[in-house]
């Protein structure tokens, strides 16, 4: 018999992630760090919270697989201790924190969103670009966040997808330079450089420089929609989570530019949460997609076989996508320049 049960999951989904949220502004996880338990007094205590609300945190906390009962008290699972520990190499806080800071209000007003077809975490009239803000601490949090969620993407992108077989890589629209950090970390015949803009690259430069791979990841200032070509000199073009910010005719004249930069033999790489052909999922790429309503002008996610299409079209042979579980892509759609 069909039952309201799985309406009602929808709506506590807002209270699973609230609850991720706030344990995450609580530093509740990086506390527990390396195998330490608390009890619900010890939670109190150290947050500062009378023992009923500790206690409603922990259990639920439990119930999400974020905590696991050890005796008379809770510890990090596996999950929490890889990934919301902060200063793990994967560390996914920051993206927590970014959305819970930045979109999460703006998604209670969604049906404006959609009966006017524009953005609402930034004001297009007023703004030149969702990073054209008078708050640092926000700009910052969205670097951080991308750097977070893009680390383990490319981790899986590189047991999908053989960078091997290439040696220099352009990661245009790269952000702070997770792709590259972690592929040449992986590869040591490949070097890699960042194309974004300016202001971008020197957040690039500072990560790259941390990671010590300076020698290795270069960075280039420019403008991918504005600027005439891309940079040469590779023959592995990446776009990772580029595509899905724009509208079609745009993105057809980048994957036209990737083209033109790129040797014969060499490839382009779009990476994405692919929607499905028949546009019906998965859950994690539509709902990515109602996020771009939310958060750019034109951008929305589209399938593999639309990427396929503008591949084609832009020149490119062998198409294939191939596929993989990450944060930020399901898949790649792949194209080789004749």
């Amino acid at each position: 018999m069909i039952t309201p049960t799985p309406l009602m999951r929808l709506v506590a989904g807002v209270w699973g992630f609230k609850t991720l949220a706030v344990g995450v502004e609580f530093g509740l996880f990086t506390r527990l760090a390396g195998g330490r338990t608390i009890t619900v007094a010890d939670a109190a205590a150290e947050f500062g919270l009378d023992e009923r609300p500790a206690d409603l945190l922990l259990a639920a906390s439990a119930s999400l697989g974020l905590l696991e009962r050890s005796g008379d008290g809770y510890r990090n699972t596996e999950l929490a201790e890889q990934f919301l520990v902060e200063g793990r190499p994967y560390y996914f806080g920051a993206q927590v924190r970014y959305s819970d800071l930045r979109t999460y209000l703006p998604w209670h007003r969604v049906g404006e969103a959609l009966r006017g077809n524009r953005p609402l975490t930034w004001d297009p009239q007023a703004q030149q670009s969702m990073f054209d803000t008078a708050d640092p601490d926000m700009v910052a949090q969205f670097w951080d966040a991308m750097f977070s969620t893009s680390s383990f993407t490319a981790r899986a992108l590189a047991d999908a997808y053989d960078f091997g077989a290439h040696s220099r890589l352009l990661d245009v629209g790269g952000g702070a330079g997770a792709f590259p950090v972690e592929l040449c970390r992986r590869l040591p015949g490949l070097r890699a450089t960042v194309f974004d803009l300016p202001h971008v690259c020197a957040k690039a430069d500072e990560r790259i420089a941390a990671e010590g791979l300076t020698g290795r990841i270069g960075t280039v200032g420019g403008d991918f929609l504005a600027d005439p070509a891309l940079p040469d000199g590779h023959d592995v073009v990446l776009l990772s989570m580029i595509l899905h910010d724009w509208d079609e005719p745009t993105n057809r004249a980048l994957l036209a530019k990737c083209h033109a930069a790129l040797p014969p033999g060499g490839a382009v790489v779009v990476c994405e949460l692919l929607l499905n052909d028949e546009r019906t999922g998965p859950p994690e790429a539509a709902l990515m997609g109602m996020n771009m309503l939310i958060e750019t002008e034109g951008g929305k996610n589209y399938s593999r076989a639309e990427y396929a299409a503008w591949l084609a079209d832009a020149g490119f042979v062998d198409v294939r996508t191939v596929w993989f579980d990450a944060p930020g892509a399901n898949g790649a759609v792949v194209g080789r320049r004749a």
